[in-house]
């Protein structure tokens, strides 16, 4: 199954780590950035009286519908699949039936229950490959304090790692000296270039570690990366959340133009509303 086993086999805790990471910006991509594909891939395709009248027929005729997984692979990309044929797999399997999960539920709930179940794949899956090729105990401590270092999939898909983080965002308030508030489209517009180094002006460079500090912990909503000074920025006008511009293919150019951003996960939900 390639959706289970992967490219290639990690055998040291930093190969796991960057296996563990390419996964999870793939699961991160399907429930943000590919949120609209990944949720017509899993529709249930009947609704509970279709599905009770499935189930008598699947007790008569011996036939099984579908139970669908949501799969991250080492490349950073994803794919729902059905599970793996073979007993045991190769790798233990994702949450089994997410698009049955998902007839009757609310999309955000249903988007935050897949997301939890991601999380705990990559854990076994991580786990695994410890297990698998003997770690020792510092080798299992590297990898889950690696791990530990980026915020799980629910976190990012939910947004709550902003809210723990005091909604910090990449724009500062201490470039507005001002009285008067800046509109929201000149803000979510400012691109963060990192400023000219000066060999003698350290002041700038204290500015500028501040600067880092302050907003270090702001995260990428589609690929959940923390925040970099000399990477471009836009903000969700909807749910307020901060991209890469890279993530969301958006340049400091066509920022210029745009009047109010909408993520993809906004703009898939109004389209479906």
């Amino acid at each position: 199954m390639e959706g289970g086993a992967g490219a290639y086999n990690p055998r040291t805790a930093e190969e796991v780590f960057r296996d563990f990471r390419g996964r999870r910006a793939g699961m991160i991509k399907a429930l943000t950035t590919d949120v609209e594909r990944f949720y017509q891939l899993c529709d249930p395709g009947c609704g509970w009286v279709s599905q009770r009248v499935f189930l008598l027929h699947m007790w008569l005729f011996g036939e099984e519908k579908e139970n669908l997984c949501l799969y991250g692979l080492p490349n950073e990309t994803w794919e729902v699949n059905l599970p793996a044929e073979e007993v045991p797999p190769e790798l233990p399997e994702p949450a089994l039936g997410i698009n049955f999960a998902r007839d009757g539920m609310d999309e955000k709930d249903w988007i935050s229950l897949v997301a939890v179940h991601s999380d705990a794949w990559l854990l076994a899956v991580a786990f695994y490959f410890g297990a698998r090729f003997g770690f020792d105990k510092d080798a299992r401590r590297r990898l889950f304090q690696m791990i530990n270092g980026l915020p799980t999939i629910f976190e990012v898909v939910t947004g709550s790692v902003k809210k723990q983080t005091k909604e910090k965002t990449p724009n500062s308030s201490k470039s507005n000296k001002s009285n008067s508030k800046p509109s929201r489209q000149s803000e979510i517009k400012t691109s963060k270039m990192a400023p000219p180094k000066e060999d003698d002006d350290s002041e700038g460079g204290e500015e500028e570690e501040e600067d880092e500090d302050e907003h270090g912990n702001t995260l990428c909503g589609a690929c959940g990366d923390n925040y970099a000074n000399d990477e471009f920025w836009i903000c969700c006008d909807i749910c307020e959340r901060w991209f890469h511009g890279k993530c969301v293919r958006i340049t400091p150019a066509r920022a210029e133009h745009i009047k109010q951003y909408k993520c993809p996960a906004c703009s898939n939900k109004r389209a479906r509303a």
